[in-house]
């Protein structure tokens, strides 16, 4: 990357990309993100499904592939290809709390987290939990060695109905049992990181054949379920989301920096309603409730403009 300054090795964190980036728009904005920001030390890419709800019909079975070929073609954009190891999540969710999905990604984030290794771990959920929670289940040694932070859950205390919860309702509850560090960001949290269709056009269209490809696909995707979707609440029109950035500023921003979130006991999930069951019996999890969404947003921007400032590239 073309950057006249370097993050000091003390300040790097190895980090874990798992995403389900053929699922809307917004996950290939973040892992491109991920990739231009040297303070998060990639050790890999997990390919994640989408296999309880999906705006492409998609057969069951075959979006966690979807999400695989998208991640490969965003690193080809990038000049990235065979960069990073690309690992296929679990094909599907998991049927009870107790039997894992068994997958190459969930045994890539258990060898990761058994490294020797000084930097911390971290691992960015920006959808279901399915192999963090099967990963957990194989080798619960591992939640004493890393950090998740999920983009995903309800609004507090309440929670209900929201589409990564709703992927995997029994590996959120395999999650939010376990001894892990988990810091998540709630619905109306990854909301506050919106967007108008205009500035894309203006601050990541120009920039590289990635900057066009990721503004293209998420207007064609605007486009089309504005048609499909006609009359309900969803696409907005002229804004959209980019709620997956939470997990970038999560790792960026300082560490002594503590009024954006709150520590509470974490709960469990009722598997019909979504809500919350607020047991008090779980260890506290770290719950965002506002994050910098400037600082984010301007740092990918001026990170396209400065890695891809020809549209050629």
């Amino acid at each position: 990357m073309n950057y006249d300054f370097t993050v000091p090795a003390c300040r790097q964190v190895r980090y874990i990309v798992h995403t389900d980036c053929k699922n809307e728009a917004d996950d290939q904005y973040t892992l491109a993100h991920i990739l231009m920001t040297p303070k998060m030390a990639v050790q890999g890419i997990v390919a994640c499904h989408f296999d309880r709800m999906n705006f492409h019909g998609m057969a069951p079975g075959t979006t966690m592939q979807a999400s695989y070929d998208e991640i490969i073609k965003v690193m080809d954009l990038m000049h990235l290809s065979g960069a990073y190891p690309v690992l296929k999540g679990a094909p599907t969710y998991m049927k009870e709390e107790k039997t894992p999905v068994d997958s190459e990604g969930a045994r890539f984030i258990i060898r990761e987290a058994m490294k020797k290794d000084e930097r911390p771990l971290f691992i960015g959920m920006q959808g279901a939990l399915t192999d963090l929670a099967s990963a957990i289940l194989m080798e619960p040694e591992i939640c004493k060695r890393m950090t998740a932070i999920w983009i995903g859950g309800g609004d507090y205390p309440k929670g209900g109905n929201e589409f990564n919860l709703s992927q995997d309702v029994c590996a959120a509850n395999v999650v939010f049992r376990s001894d892990m560090e988990l810091w998540q960001v709630p619905m109306s949290t990854y909301k506050q990181f919106g967007v108008t269709l205009a500035e894309l056009q203006m601050k990541v269209k120009p920039h590289g054949k990635i900057g066009e490809y990721l503004f293209r696909q998420l207007v064609e995707l605007n486009d089309r379920l504005g048609v499909q979707m006609a009359g309900g609440p969803w696409p907005h029109g002229e804004l959209w989301g980019l709620g997956d950035e939470g997990v970038v500023v999560a790792v960026m921003e300082e560490l002594e920096k503590a009024d954006g979130y709150s520590m509470i006991p974490a709960p469990e999930v009722d598997r019909e309603t979504l809500e919350y069951i607020h047991t008090g019996k779980n260890r506290p999890i770290r719950v965002y409730h506002s994050m910098n969404a400037r600082l984010d947003l301007e740092d990918l921007f001026c990170k396209l403009a400065i890695n891809f400032p020809n549209q050629d590239d």
